[in-house]
């Protein structure tokens, strides 16, 4: 069970450092500790801390209602720049909290500032370093995954769930949304399929949970909040952040995300497409293929794919 944290809580954090500070989605992480329950020694986390976006729907309380205070920056002709201050509310915080805790070396890498290189991965690249890499993944970094799967977490925040053990899923609305602003709409489909561990295991055999996640998932979000077909960007990470399958759901309108960068993010449709292009028999087309993406110099993968790179001849 996740730990309660609160204000209380939160204020028996000790700084640290700066992992990362991104002016693009006005976000601060930060490393500290913080007490760890039944213990006497406190514990690593990471606490990232981000602005909220504003809602259209309360534009007409922002004058002279919330707006507290403001400060002149500059003006110049028909235009004029200022800081402003607005009052938070239960209805519109001022901020979202993301709290990683206990927090391992593996999660602070992930979340410092680092510089990316693109690599190429061949199929018998991925045999011989990226494979080995995603099996000795301990099961201790996905079992927050399984807490959703076997209804011990966010049972209340679950939209849809299909309990088939080889193509269902469920959906739910991803940590990173606030679950109020519907322009930043996020929401995850995560496969109960444990054998699925990236895009590089998808087959024929899959197609029925892919197209199941893409039919239900525009339905739920039609229904929920009026998003109609085509609002919405479908994808799958290559790296993942996490080796258990799992599809991005966002706002089509939601831009400036850094897990939509080219290489990276792949979507749900062409990947749809790619796999109805297999043979019956035989590696699917995701397993023959080259993967080109970013990764960055704190990933565990980087020192040795980067190494790897002279061989395959791209230069």
């Amino acid at each position: 069970m996740a730990a309660a944290y609160n204000l209380q809580v939160l204020q028996r954090f000790r700084f640290e450092r700066v992992l990362n500070e991104d002016p693009i989605t006005h976000a601060l992480t930060i490393l500290g500790t913080l007490p760890v329950e039944g213990k006497t020694e406190p514990a690593q986390a990471i606490v990232r801390i981000e602005k909220t976006a504003l809602i259209g729907e309360q534009a007409d309380q922002l004058f002279p209602g919330q707006l507290k205070d403001t400060k002149l920056i500059d003006s110049t002709d028909i235009y004029t720049w200022l800081l402003g201050w607005l009052e938070p509310s239960k209805d519109r915080p001022d901020v979202k909290i993301n709290i990683v805790h206990p927090a391992t070396e593996v999660h602070i890498r992930k979340y410092s500032k680092q510089d990316f290189v693109i690599v190429h991965e061949t199929p018998a690249l991925f045999e011989r370093i990226v494979k080995p890499y995603i099996t000795a993944f301990p099961p201790s970094r996905t079992q927050w995954v399984e807490n959703i799967l076997n209804g011990v977490s966010e049972v209340e925040k679950v939209l849809y769930r299909d309990p088939s053990p080889e193509s269902g899923y469920v959906l739910l609305p991803d940590m990173k949304w606030d679950l109020t602003t519907v322009s930043s709409l996020y929401l995850v489909a995560i496969a109960f399929n444990r054998g699925i561990r990236s895009l590089r295991d998808l087959n024929k055999a899959h197609l029925g949970m892919l197209k199941n996640i893409r039919r239900e998932a525009a339905r739920i979000v039609k229904e929920r909040w009026g998003l109609d077909y085509g609002s919405l960007r479908m994808f799958i990470h290559y790296q993942p952040s996490y080796y258990h399958f799992h599809v991005h759901i966002v706002n089509v309108n939601y831009q400036g995300l850094p897990g939509m960068t080219a290489g990276q993010a792949h979507l749900l449709d062409d990947i749809i497409s790619l796999i109805e292009c297999d043979p019956v028999d035989g590696p699917s087309i995701l397993q023959r293929m080259t993967l080109t993406y970013a990764l960055g110099e704190q990933h565990g993968l980087y020192e040795p794919m980067k190494a790897a790179q002279g061989e395959l001849g791209f230069y």
